[in-house]
């Protein structure tokens, strides 16, 4: 039992100790003004509500007797306070009795504020009504106006701006929800769509219509550069042209070629690439940039690749047309990605360029080389050249395009080569082959000096003879035609700048295997006059000269200083033509004098008497020869005529002992010996004044006399005129009197003199001793026999 309740009293201590703690805590939270929800609430959970009242309880008690103890502390001032407070009561009532009288006076006066404030309200809700309608009215108004603006824009085409006031209505007004008329934002709404689809579809329209008008606009513009590109060509032919007059006379020259502004005005002017420009901008601003430059380069591929398509008919008559379309398609397209903000890059416009530039080369290589005419070539090239240089002032790799022109180089100048064929042919056909006659100065300035023809720079007294024909200035004509021609497409053709070698090759396949050739044939013609032949031999002398000229000629169109310039490899040609001509020639003069050498037949070759004269071939001969000189002399060079005559001369004297040597002549005397004599001393003279009255021929032949050209017929006569024949088999006699003579042809000659019957020995000598000199021929034919 005494342990049961020292355990009850030990419990009972625990929970006294819990409860004070606990009323501790309450104590301590209503003192501090918490709050007690949350005691409340931990009382209910853990189910002793009752302990917590029981505390709140306590807790009472023990204020109310603190309370109380406070009140016994402070009786007296807590009596005087009361009394206080029923002073101030009495006052309060009195008070009050005032307030009420002013409350009913102010309700009084209240009322009539009241409904002066009730009306204030009302008026400051309606102007609040009337504020808010304003700024509506306001936000309508502006972006009614913003329509008004767009329609404006468009009535005057102005689309860009119209579409931009259509993007600030709808970020200003609909996005920022200022709208507060529902309708009208929601037409707004509705409208705006639409109106961007109206502008999408008219930029469309309009560059539809641009895609259209374009073409014929390119074609001008391409025709417009393509010209300029040809005059600038021109003032550089003509600066460089001064330059190398100036560089031949040692002197500075000057000028230069002004640059195509005009023409760059002018095709500024004529492309009008507003409708392209709008038309991207807009799209840009649509947000269909992508899809409108995707659709730019299709149709203009589209519109190339109808450009490139050759329409129906000769390519000589449409080529000019396709390469304006070309150069202006190009520098449409330069433009555009140059200034349309992004349109098209250079990438693609290099991949049309790449595309048209192969296409063209092919198609320009496969038409040329089906053209028959040079001319028709050479037009082809020079434009397509011009369409070269156009594009390339424009940044286009046009390589291509010359490798192309440059392939068929062959081709044009085996054209070209047989086309001035025919015109030598024609030319040489139409000759009558008679000396040119000059009547004026500016005839001889055309015909003579315009290609270096003239012997001296002397000028001559007119009327003047020239020693070529007409066909001489006409073939030079077709020579420098033909070098300007194979200049013209070098030039043009493949870009090269060093094409002088090519062109001196052609210019020399065309005098070796059309000039010199078609002469050479005239030349071997059978019908060829003695006239001709001299007047061809002429000819190609001067032809020869000229090869200077055409040297020097194809030096200057080239740009070669004239110090460079090469000769001619077809100088050789034409001087073997000439040799040939000279040749034929001789050939023709001893053609006639064998005609005339047959009238020796009927010289009595043992007259009994000593002759008179000469005998008539002599006479013949001597006239024929006496009429040819002097036009011989006259057409032909000292050169050729110093050959000329001395090989009729020599062919003379070889007839004359041909003639004593023949089988017709079976026997001969002294006095017919005496006759060739007299024929020989008439040939001797002529050719003696022939050489003395030609001051050119005494420094040609080594200085011989033409007379020497007889010696053999000379030296023959004089042994068979000598009283000692046999002085012939002297070596040193014979190397000093008869060194022409064959042992052959003496010794043939030589037995026709023996077999003569001794009565004309006896005549010859007046009867002194003529046996001795038959035995001295007898003892130089049987020597001369031991020889041979």
């Amino acid at each position: 039992m005494a342990v049961a309740k020292r355990g009850g009293g030990a419990g009972g201590g625990a929970a006294a100790a819990g409860q004070e703690d606990e009323s501790t805590t309450l104590a301590s939270a209503i003192g501090n003004g918490e709050d007690l929800g949350t005691l409340i609430r931990a009382a209910f959970e853990i189910g002793r509500p009752e302990a917590l009242l029981q505390q709140l309880k306590g807790f009472v008690k023990s204020k109310e007797g603190e309370i109380e103890e406070l009140c016994r502390v402070h009786y007296e001032e807590f009596i005087r306070a009361v009394d206080e407070l029923r002073n101030v009561l009495v006052d309060a009532e009195e008070l009050k009795k005032r307030l009420a009288d002013d409350n009913a006076q102010m309700q009084e006066v209240g009322r009539s504020l009241l409904s002066c404030l009730e009306e204030l309200i009302q008026w400051h809700a309606t102007r609040a009504n009337v504020a808010a309608a304003v700024e509506a009215l306001l936000h309508c108004s502006g972006a009614v106006e913003a329509c008004s603006r767009v329609n404006s824009h468009v009535e005057r085409d102005e689309l860009y701006p119209a579409l931009k006031a259509v993007d600030c209505v709808e970020r200003d007004y609909l996005q920022q929800r200022k709208m507060p008329a529902t309708a009208l934002a929601s037409a707004l709404e509705q409208h705006i769509p639409r109106f961007r689809g109206y502008v999408e579809k008219k930029v469309s329209a309009e560059f539809s219509d641009w895609l259209v008008d374009i073409r014929g606009v390119a074609r001008d513009i391409g025709q417009l550069s393509m010209g300029a590109a040809s005059s600038a060509r021109q003032r550089e032919e003509e600066m460089r042209g001064r330059q190398r007059q100036a560089e031949e006379q040692s002197r500075w020259g000057g000028g230069g070629g002004g640059g195509g502004g005009e023409e760059e005005a002018e095709v500024a002017k004529r492309l009008q690439l507003t409708p392209v420009y709008r038309a991207h901008y807009i799209h840009e601003c649509l947000g269909l940039g992508a899809h409108f430059r995707a659709y730019y380069l299709d149709n203009r591929r589209l519109q190339l690749q109808s450009d490139l398509h050759l329409p129906p008919g000769p390519f000589l008559e449409c080529h000019q047309s396709l390469f304006a379309q070309m150069a202006g398609f190009f520098i449409v397209e330069e433009r555009v990605a140059r200034t349309a903000g992004g349109l098209v890059d250079a990438l693609a416009v290099e991949s049309l360029w790449d595309t048209a530039v192969t296409r063209m080369a092919s198609l320009v290589e496969e038409q040329l080389m089906r053209m028959p005419g040079a001319n028709h070539i050479l037009l082809v090239v020079d434009n397509a050249s011009l369409l070269a240089a156009t594009l390339r002032s424009y940044g286009y790799n046009v390589a291509p395009l010359l490798e192309a022109l440059d392939r068929c180089r062959e081709r044009y100048h085996e054209l070209l080569l047989a086309e001035r064929r025919a015109s030598v042919h024609d030319v040489l056909a139409n000759d009558k082959f008679e000396q040119m006659l000059l009547r004026k100065e500016y005839e001889y300035g055309m015909h003579v000096t315009a290609f270096g023809l003239q012997a001296s720079d002397a000028t001559p007294a007119f009327p003047y003879v020239a020693p070529f024909s007409a066909s001489v200035p006409n073939l030079c004509r077709i020579v420098r035609s033909f070098t300007d021609d194979s200049v013209s497409f070098l030039s043009h053709a493949g870009g090269a700048t060093d094409y002088y070698d090519a062109v001196r090759q052609y210019t020399d396949r065309l005098l070796s295997t059309s000039v010199a050739e078609a002469l050479l044939r005239l030349v071997r013609s059978p019908t060829l006059g003695m006239s001709q032949a001299m007047q061809l031999a002429a000819n190609l002398t001067v032809l020869e000269r000229a090869c200077d000229f055409f040297a020097a000629h194809i030096a200057r169109s080239c740009g070669v200083p004239p110090r460079l310039a090469a000769p001619l490899q077809s100088r050789a040609v034409l001087r073997s033509s000439q040799a040939a001509a000279q040749e034929r020639m001789l050939e023709l003069v001893n053609s006639k004098i064998d005609d005339f050498m047959l009238l020796t037949a009927h010289i009595d070759w043992t007259p009994d008497d000593a002759p008179d004269h000469g005998n008539a071939y002599l006479n013949e001969v001597l006239i024929y020869l006496e009429t040819l000189t002097p036009s011989a002399q006259a057409i032909l060079p000292p050169h050729a005529f110093d050959r000329w005559i001395r090989g009729v001369l020599t062919h003379v004297s070889d007839c004359i002992v041909a003639t004593f040597v023949s089988d017709d002549v079976r026997r001969f005397n002294v006095h017919s010996v005496m006759g060739v004599d007299a024929d020989l001393r008439v040939l001797e003279s002529f050719a003696h004044e022939r050489f003395v009255s030609t001051p050119q021929l005494q420094g040609l032949g080594g200085g011989a006399d033409l007379k020497s050209c007889l010696a053999e017929a000379r030296q023959l006569v004089n042994l068979l005129l000598s009283n000692q024949p046999d002085l012939f088999l002297n070596p040193v006699i014979r190397e000093r009197s008869y060194p022409a003579l064959d042992f052959k042809k003496v010794m043939v000659v030589a037995e026709k003199y023996k077999d003569l019957p001794d009565r004309l020995f006896r005549g010859v000598v007046g009867g002194s001793k003529p046996v001795s000199k038959r035995k001295a021929f007898e003892t130089l034919v049987k020597r001369l026999k031991e020889f041979v």
